[in-house]
């Protein structure tokens, strides 16, 4: 199968932030670059930007972001994984010359999570089923009582 037609030719930058805004196809951060919590619950925001090859305009594209703990299984919140999903697609605009990328812009915000502290955790995204490597948010959670 040709690269340009499976997800994994879209490229996506993803930050992890105190709160994101997508507006007009641009993203807006908090306190963006964060990579270590807590240990208190507090909100959390990932923004995502997503490039899409030009023979990829007009096509929906599904993505789900789920959390997951150090050891790669996913984070409850009762009985319920942490997960958002959702979809996109990138039009072409008028005038927009001929193989140029094209952008979309997400912002995900939590509501505080009750993570527990001294561990890590991802944020991994997956774009109609496919996941790589450098598509992980990650972050740590201080511990309340770090040893010296």
């Amino acid at each position: 199968m040709d690269d340009l037609v499976t997800p994994s030719a879209l490229r996506v930058n993803m930050m992890l932030c105190d709160a994101a805004q997508a507006t007009n196809g641009k993203l807006f951060l908090l306190g963006g670059g964060l990579s270590v919590i807590g240990p208190k619950p507090q909100p959390l925001a990932i923004a995502m930007h997503v490039t899409v090859p030009w023979d990829r305009a007009n096509i929906p594209h599904a993505w789900k972001l789920d959390l997951v703990d150090e050891d790669g299984r996913p984070v409850m919140a009762g009985d319920k994984a942490i997960s958002v999903n959702g979809r996109f697609e990138a039009g072409r605009p008028a005038g927009l010359r001929a193989g140029t990328p094209l952008g979309v812009a997400l912002a995900i915000n939590l509501s505080a999570l009750r993570l527990k502290p001294g561990i890590g955790y991802s944020f991994v995204l997956e774009i109609d089923g496919d996941s790589r490597p450098e598509w992980r948010c990650p972050l740590f959670v201080r511990d309340a009582n770090p040893t010296a």
